[in-house]
């Protein structure tokens, strides 16, 4: 049976990802130098962050891609997520509260497929994933709304011996679901008026490909 503990901090607004990383990584500082220590930014918005966590914290960084599921003409709204190595997660209630239909959720699982198929190509080429079998798995994102594409990925990786999971902001009352099935979980920053991720950051731009590539190829300071 797992264990969590949910650890979180005032409302702030961070300069950008770089700052919240850093933020997030003093909350984090338990899991520092642990020799099976692996962290895993989601890409995109994740990655930033999780550089700051990995260097920090002294382990290595790798990219772990999911995808949500958007509701046909509510982009932003998921009915689940899909996930590097075919993880999938399924919002049952809300599917069947909007009333989508099997074709629609299986149109929408093959695009979003097909774009972690071609992120996953874009930023390890022919690298495979890391092995996260007997690991302790810190999951970064760069906040939590629904909680569906985090939950996804938790589930993705729970071959680890602990799976963490660390975000700068989220709402005050997070997915039960993902707190019952990660080990640990870390929000640094609840918004009584929690709306959206970006509200918590200056600089909320799109992170690229590129900056994506760049990020895992540069070396923590530590």
């Amino acid at each position: 049976m797992n264990t969590w503990s949910l650890r979180a901090s005032r409302e702030r607004i961070y300069r950008d990802r770089h700052e919240a990383g850093r933020v997030l990584a003093e909350q984090l500082v338990s899991y520092r130098d642990r020799p099976e220590l692996l962290v895993l930014g989601l890409a995109r918005g994740g990655v930033p962050i999780a550089w700051e966590v990995a260097s920090h914290l002294h382990a290595p960084l790798d990219v772990f891609v999911v995808r949500k599921l958007g509701v046909p003409q509510w982009q932003e709204l998921a009915m689940g997520a899909v996930t590097s190595g075919g993880g999938l997660v399924i919002n049952d209630g809300l599917v069947n509260r909007l009333g989508i239909d099997d074709d629609t959720i299986a149109e929408t699982i093959r695009h979003e497929t097909a774009e972690v198929e071609r992120r996953e190509q874009a930023y390890r080429g022919g690298r495979p994933a890391p092995d996260v079998t007997d690991r302790t798995v810190i999951l970064v994102d760069d906040g939590i709304a629904t909680g569906a594409t985090m939950l996804a990925a938790v589930r993705a990786v729970r071959a680890a011996r602990r799976v963490v999971v660390a975000v700068p902001v989220g709402p005050q009352t997070l997915s039960a679901q993902l707190l019952e099935e990660a080990d640990d979980v870390v929000c640094a920053n609840t918004p009584p008026q929690f709306e959206a991720v970006g509200q918590a950051f200056a600089d909320f731009h799109q992170v690229s490909d590129d900056e994506v590539r760049r990020l895992l190829a540069e070396p923590g300071e530590g």
